[in-house]
């Protein structure tokens, strides 16, 4: 196993890399630059501020260069000041990591307990009333637009009936804990909503499949309950199939969360990436970007490493045909 860690975490080296690369080279690619937005916001700017500035920044030298520049810096842990905020790039981006970890586990796990527990209630009722009902709040869950429904939860629960705040985040420096949790309801419930509805079918298909198992007819003609059959007999091995599509989720809701921040103005990493993108800040963008890859590769070996946890049988470093046996 241990090997196998170690080709994998090479292997997100590689693909940082590479994907530092390609970011760096599609943001330099992008119409205009940083110096371009001072002149646009200060017109007293003379064309001989603007070079001076230009050569500051160094966005005067070809993109090669400057990205081979900016990777020398990175390898010592230096990724370079943030223009739009005027402060290092790991300083700013340490409280924003923080306020988007706290959003999006609380948001996973409420869509992880809600949306298993609805799979497998309707895979117990398949083809029932119960099970068509699951079914369509699913669908319309994975069908809503995100801002749709932070929008029409914002109106109903902080306009109408003026229960909760619109804002994600409290404005007192001072809040307490009570207080921001009380913000996060909104945001939470609406990635949870948003989550639910993909884990719920996920759950709901790998448990049909799992009852219709030789292993679980066993257990029924040996006069096991309903309830220990779904879940000490087809839970765990539907997780199996199910887990991956929870790790893929947490890793997307790390950057995915853009459009619920920017919707509640919480102060998270989606909207820190919206704002840097579309400032033209380099360093600040490509820092953020590959934070938000590197959480996915990280999700998806955990993945791996559940699986393991989940079914012993399943090794990472064998083969199909070694596992099998």
């Amino acid at each position: 196993m241990l090997r196998t860690i170690a080709q994998r975490s090479a292997q997100s080296v590689a693909v940082i890399v590479v994907m530092s690369f390609v970011v760096y080279m599609l943001i330099g690619l992008m119409p205009g630059d940083p110096i371009d937005l001072m002149i646009a916001g200060d017109p007293r700017m003379t064309p001989e501020d603007a070079q001076r500035l230009r050569a500051f920044y160094g966005v005067d030298t070809p993109l090669i260069e400057r990205y081979w520049r900016w990777a020398t810096n990175a390898l010592t842990g230096e990724f370079g000041y943030s223009r739009l905020f005027s402060r290092p790039v790991w300083n700013l981006m340490g409280p924003r990591l923080s306020n988007t970890f706290v959003l999006m586990f609380s948001a996973w796990t409420v869509a992880v307990v809600l949306g298993l527990t609805l799979g497998v209630i309707a895979a117990a009722r398949n083809g029932g009333a119960v099970d068509s009902l699951v079914n369509a709040a699913a669908f319309t869950s994975a069908a809503t637009p995100t801002f749709w429904l932070a929008l029409m939860l914002m109106i109903l629960f902080s306009v109408k009936l003026q229960w909760l705040p619109a804002n994600g985040f409290p404005t007192s420096a001072n809040a307490g804990l009570a207080e921001r949790a009380w913000h996060l309801v909104l945001p939470v419930a609406t990635l949870a909503v948003i989550e639910t509805g993909a884990y719920a079918r996920f759950m709901r298909a790998a448990m049909i499949e799992s009852l219709a198992a030789d292993h679980v007819r066993t257990a029924r003609a040996k006069g096991a309950s309903r309830l220990r059959v779904l879940l000490a007999h087809c839970f765990r091995n539907s997780m199996i199939s199910v887990v991956t599509i929870m790790a893929l989720g947490f890793g997307n809701l790390f950057s995915g969360a853009l459009v619920t921040e920017q919707m509640f103005a919480y102060p998270g990493m989606g909207r820190l990436i919206f704002d840097s993108i579309m400032g033209n800040d380099f360093n600040l963008a490509l820092v953020a970007l590959l934070f938000a890859t590197a959480m996915t590769l990280v999700c998806n070996l955990a993945a791996d490493l559940a699986y393991t946890l989940i079914d012993p049988r399943i090794s990472l470093g064998a083969r199909p045909e070694e596992q099998r046996r």
